[in-house]
């Protein structure tokens, strides 16, 4: 896989890579997310990524949101844990009027107040959907428990009286304490040669101030202590999730771990999990398990939906599974087998061009570097039986598991 890299003086990265086709993607990730916040400022990271919409110098709300509409292409955003990403799918011709946009709001929003006050009605409406929802509600307040007394356990929507104090100075402040350029990356994927996206990136970012900040991001948090919770609600199905904290970005671990759980009950059909719960005894429609890894930590969970009767049976289960894994070796086939549904995994996200280009915009940014496919097909390939029971054994303790329920 071909790449193109150019810094500029700000600080600000590119990274590309030249494709075939019509349709070009591009982004820029910025290294500042919700657990950048303190606690009056909880949900403000996910505010300002909205209000960025809301008019620039240059343009009013409706220009913004008709830019790349106009002209079959879509302007996106979102908001996780450590990061907000601000991206764009177009015509490679509209590949430049993309960068313009992208450059004007992340760096020229205004924030007006008669679109602040409409705005905060939506975010609340927003956080109101989530607490409607409880397959969605349980991973947030199983984060709060897992990361107790810490930014990362808080979700990432805030409340509605966090957001509702929220005023035009405290997303100006927050910009300007957590937006440095040294901690943006802009990618670009799509047929642009690169003598031309160095011109355009050049052209729209190389006038933004050069900001660094020596504060590096807080990575207090509170001891893990496992907990069990059991909350009464008003919901058809018993909701369930268990879990663990785990391995950071960083960490050596952390494509074992991604293997691990992909066996377990990643999205694919023959995981142990969907095997077992979905398809042998019927108990559940939804079944997953997921990793997140962080910059310091990780976060490992198993959730899942199911009438009460069969509740204690899924749990049990789920434990069952989770004790094979931590009391025995994958057998050569069995591994084999694991290897290479990770390694199809990967190569069809490659193909995926959007995918793409948030993923190298990431690598570069977490790990100042981009493996190649060759390279990580190596590193899974290097994984050993008894390395991933080491890492089962480690994750998958039943003392360090935490429970949530909602009955």
């Amino acid at each position: 896989m071909l790449l193109s890299y150019h810094t500029l003086d700000n600080g600000i990265r590119l990274i590309h890579h030249q494709t075939n086709g019509r349709v070009a993607h591009c982004g820029l990730l910025i290294n500042t997310g919700s657990r950048d916040e303190s606690a009056s400022e909880h949900g403000i990271a996910h505010f300002i990524e909205h209000m960025l919409f809301k008019g620039t110098s240059r343009r009013k709300a409706y220009h913004i949101l008709s830019c790349l509409d106009d002209r079959g292409g879509e302007l996106n955003a979102y908001t996780t844990k450590e990061e907000t990403v601000v991206h764009a799918s177009i015509l490679k011709e509209d590949l430049e009027r993309a960068v313009d946009l992208i450059c004007d709001i992340t760096f020229n929003s205004i924030f007006p107040e008669k679109e602040l006050e409409k705005e905060k009605e939506v975010v609340i409406e927003e956080i109101k959907a989530v607490l409607d929802n409880p397959a969605e509600l349980i991973f947030d307040e199983f984060e709060e428990l897992v990361f107790q007394n810490g930014s990362l356990g808080r979700s990432i929507l805030g409340t509605p009286e966090t957001v509702k104090a929220f005023k035009r100075q405290d997303l100006i402040r927050f910009i300007s304490d957590n937006y440095n350029t040294d901690q943006m990356v802009f990618c670009s994927v799509g047929n642009i040669s690169e003598e031309n996206i160095i011109r355009i990136f050049q052209k729209y970012f190389n006038n933004v101030a050069l900001k660094t900040s020596q504060v590096t991001r807080n990575k207090k948090r509170g001891s893990y202590q496992p907990v069990t919770v059991i909350k009464n609600k008003d919901t058809n199905q018993n909701h369930c999730i268990i879990g663990n904290i785990t391995y950071s970005l960083k960490h050596r671990n952390r494509i074992g771990m991604f293997l691990l759980n992909n066996i377990l009950g990643g999205p694919v059909l023959n995981s142990r999990l969907n095997l077992s719960l979905r398809e042998r005894n019927g108990y559940a429609y939804s079944i997953e398990s997921s990793y997140n890894a962080f910059c310091d930590t990780g976060l490992f969970s198993i959730y899942f939906g199911t009438e009460n009767r069969n509740l204690e049976k899924c749990i049990s289960i789920i434990k069952k599974e989770l004790n094979k894994l931590r009391n025995t070796r994958l057998g050569i086939i069995q591994l084999d087998r694991a290897k290479n549904q990770i390694k199809g995994s990967l190569a069809r996200a490659y193909e995926n061009h959007e995918s793409l280009m948030l993923s190298l915009a990431k690598n570069l940014l977490v790990f100042d570097s981009i493996d190649s496919p060759e390279k990580i097909s190596k590193k899974i390939d290097a994984l050993t039986s008894s390395r991933l029971l080491e890492i089962a054994n480690e994750v998958f303790e039943p003392g360090k598991l935490s429970t949530l329920i909602y009955k």
